[in-house]
This record gives structure tokens, sequence and C-alpha cells, in this order.
């Protein structure tokens, strides 16, 4: 049932998010936490570009279309859906926003693309093992619930069967942030912008307005045009990145 592997799912998330919030506050009170810097350091036009490779993991974290009608369903009723996406949008956006900002003061400049990676060190605290071990387990078992990502395995797969000789790139130096960069500047745009804006323009049912379709024009056209952008970055990211290694 979605009640039981949601509320365990999230339980598991806050888990990670009070742990690191609490390893957080013992090294701000031992002064063993330098000072964040604030601002990102934009240097050249590679670096702008790099600033747009969030935005897909961004429109991937709050992409849920595809699962408000079961959800609806197994509330049975359907009149406290819109409190029900309100307050799912507003406990993600939370988890979000404090795991993002105590992850950064806890590593600063060593925060990683998927900071899971960054708990696997000394912590500089006591239990730091043991700490390390349930924040990487029950942050695993989050994913496992909310977001499986076994295509990207699939995708290796089959990249080495069909592509055995290609070494443009190597899918194996990925990253997690990789996968959700270009999964958020494709399928996700799609499913959550481009998919329901071509509905509205079929109108199989003739219930759209003419405002309607005119959003829905628009949210195509924005939705192509920043996949374009986001594609390209995070194409570009990933080409210097390889090449860095190369060398």
């Amino acid at each position: 049932s979605l009640k039981y592997t949601s509320g365990l799912a999230v339980a598991l998330a806050i888990v990670f998010l009070v742990i690191t919030a609490g390893i957080t506050f013992v090294k701000l009170f031992n002064g063993s936490i330098d000072s964040p810097r604030l601002l990102p350091n934009i240097t050249d036009m590679t670096s702008i570009w790099n600033l747009f490779t969030a935005v897909p993991v961004l429109v991937t974290a709050f992409v849920c279309h595809y699962n408000v009608h079961t959800i609806d369903n197994e509330l049975g009723d359907s009149s406290p859906i819109q409190p029900v996406i309100s307050a799912s949008l507003v406990l993600c956006s939370s988890i979000y926003i404090l795991t993002a900002l105590f992850g950064f003061l806890l590593f600063g400049e060593s925060t990683l693309d998927d900071v899971l990676a960054n708990f696997d060190t000394d912590l500089g605290i006591p239990y730091s093992n043991i700490l390390n071990d349930v924040v990487r387990i029950s942050y695993a078992l989050h994913l496992m619930l909310v977001f499986p990502v076994i295509f990207f395995s699939l995708r290796f797969n089959l990249d080495d069967l069909v592509f055995p000789s290609a070494s443009s790139l190597e899918l194996d130096n990925w990253s997690i942030w990789d996968v959700f960069q270009f999964t958020g500047a494709t399928a996700t745009v799609c499913l959550g912008f481009i998919f329901p804006a071509a509905i509205a323009l079929r109108d199989p049912q003739s219930i759209a307005t003419k405002k309607d379709k005119i959003l829905s024009i628009v949210m195509i056209i924005l939705a192509v045009f920043s996949n374009i952008v986001a594609i390209y970055s995070d194409a570009d990211a990933l080409f210097r990145k390889h090449q860095s290694k190369s060398n």
C-alpha cells in the first residue's frame, strides 16, 4: 500500500535529515566547521552554464503528476486530494531545503554531487562510523522506496551490449547527479510539462478553454527551450569532466 511505503520513505528521509542536522550542530558548537561560500564562483561562460545543470535535478524532485491518480484511488474520496498535494509539496520542499542547508554547512566545499558519498569518511565526532552507516542505510532504503534507479543499470548494460567499442563516454564514471541531470532534462520535463500540455491541447472531451490551450502552448514552448538549454549545459559539463579525467 502507498500509505505504508510513503510513510516509511518520509520517516527515513527525516532520519537522514535529523542526523545530518545533529552532526552539523555538534560541529558548529565545537567550532570545527569553516564558513561556507554563499555565492557561486562565476569566472567564465562555462561556470554560468554549469548553474543550469541543477535545474533538471530540481525539476525531477518536484515532478509527481503520474502519482496523483494512484494516490487519489487510495484516498477513495477525491475531495482531500488538493490538501494532500499541497502538504506533500510543503513537506518535500522543507526536507530538500533543510538537507541542502545542513549538508552544505557540514561539508562546505567538499560537498559532493551525491551528498550520501560524503558520509564515507571520518566526520570528526564520536561514533562517526556508526552514524555513517545509519545515514547511508536509511538513505538507501529511502531511495529504494521513492525513486528506484534500476533504469540506470539497464541503460548501462544496454549501452555495453549495443555499443561495446564506444569510448566517448564511460557510463561507469557517471554519478547519480549526472543521471538526475539527464532524466530531469528529458523524461521528467516530458512527464511534468509537455505531456500534460499536449493532453490539454488534444482535449478529447472538449472541456479545455481557450486560455487553457494558450497556456498549454506556452508551457510546451518553455519546456522545449529549457530542455535544449539543460541538455546542452549537462552535456558540456559531462564532456568537460570526462576530458579532465582523461588528462
